[in-house]
């Protein structure tokens, strides 16, 4: 690419004050890492591809469905069922075809987490669940790999830098220090439970890429050791430092081979007994009498009318006693199946002689699993 045709590309961000050729050569040469290419990813990938980053890798495993349509900008109706990372690739390349993009459409676990890691500069996290977050944190810690982090949740947001000295304190924090102890991922609200405004992702996800872009060309101050918390109702923005945790630090796998043999879903409670899929499911309550139980709030759609089920909801559960069930055995449910498991262990400890399950998934899932069986 000549060097006039760069000049045009970049002109507005090129005579910027501070910026100028140095800091768009500085990110021509640059190497981002995205893990995710769903809400948060989508907007940081397109503002890193359109700034001029030399070489972006995408991981994500995951396809396009209807529902990621409202936040997810790169995809459209056309994309549904379309792989994100090789999808959101292609629509990059034509926005940038100055730029590489490379694809990992897999799984992001701690044996490939490394090897993928060491090919690039600094990593943005846009993945959805602690497990994954807890496995990119220290992975960036062992190759001492800046790492941009993002969440949203219902209509506000996140964002901070971890693991980037901060010039004047000397200060380099991590998502440990942040997050010593993972929520319990059963009560951990998701997207999924508590939805999220569309446009929130756009915001921080775009945050991120800007936190990426003055990393790389050494602008202005990075969110070291801060977060910034955004209240898109109230269009508030909230700042607090991050301290450095000894005891919390002290939970990062010493080594590589400690890395890898270091099982994140454990250390989240991401698996728990007594789970049950759509199909187990529907065998159970279609061939024996079983109590079902509701535990979302009175206003969450969508609607269970297939099959007779009593709402409690989880934030009054603790209360609940014998009354609410007639059967031995009992189903709890919940709109992905989360909050249902935390509902699970209550029960467990207040009734250990009944027969309980939880609906992996929840009704989301089980209702999706009526409409593709309805049609084969």
């Amino acid at each position: 690419m000549n060097s006039e045709k760069i000049d045009k590309k970049y002109q507005r961000q090129i005579i910027l004050k501070g910026f100028g050729e140095a800091g768009q050569d500085k990110l021509s040469q640059a190497k981002v890492l995205v893990i995710g290419a769903g809400g948060l990813g989508c907007p940081a990938l397109q503002y890193l591809a359109a700034a001029g980053v030399g070489i972006i890798g995408i991981v994500d495993l995951d396809v396009v469905d209807l529902s990621n349509l409202h936040r997810q900008i790169l995809f459209t109706v056309d994309d549904i069922g379309k792989p994100k990372a090789q999808t959101a690739a292609s629509r990059l390349q034509r926005l940038n075809p100055d730029i590489e993009i490379k694809v990992y459409p897999f799984q992001l676990t701690n044996t490939n987490a490394l090897e993928i890691f060491t090919d690039y500069d600094m990593v943005i996290d846009g993945s959805d669940n602690y497990a994954t977050r807890y496995l990119i944190n220290d992975a960036c810690v062992l190759l001492n790999k800046p790492l941009v982090y993002g969440a949203v949740l219902r209509f506000e947001g996140q964002v901070g830098v971890f693991n980037f000295e901060n010039s004047e304190t000397k200060i380099k924090t991590n998502y440990r220090d942040l997050f010593p102890k993972p929520p319990d991922a059963a009560s951990s609200l998701s997207c999924n439970d508590a939805g999220v405004l569309g446009v929130l992702p756009g915001i921080i996800g775009t945050m991120q890429a800007t936190e990426a872009i003055k990393i790389i060309t050494g602008i202005g101050k990075p969110l070291c050791n801060k977060i910034i918390s955004y209240n898109s109702l109230e269009n508030s923005f909230y700042k607090f430092n991050i301290s450095p945790n000894a005891k919390a630090t002290e939970l990062i796998p010493k080594d590589f081979a400690a890395f890898k043999s270091y099982n994140y879903e454990w250390f989240c409670n991401a698996f728990y007994d007594s789970e049950i899929n759509s199909e187990e499911f529907d065998a159970i309550r279609l061939s024996t009498s079983i109590s079902i139980i509701d535990v979302r709030e009175k206003e969450e759609l969508p609607v269970i009318d297939e099959f007779p089920v009593t709402n409690i909801p989880l934030s009054i559960f603790k209360e609940a006693d014998s009354t609410y069930f007639t059967e031995n055995t009992v189903v709890l449910l919940c709109q992905s199946g989360k909050r249902s498991l935390t509902a699970l262990k209550i029960m467990k400890e207040k009734f250990p002689k009944l027969k309980l399950y939880s609906l992996k998934g929840g009704i989301l899932a089980w209702k999706i699993n009526q409409r593709i069986s309805h049609y084969e």
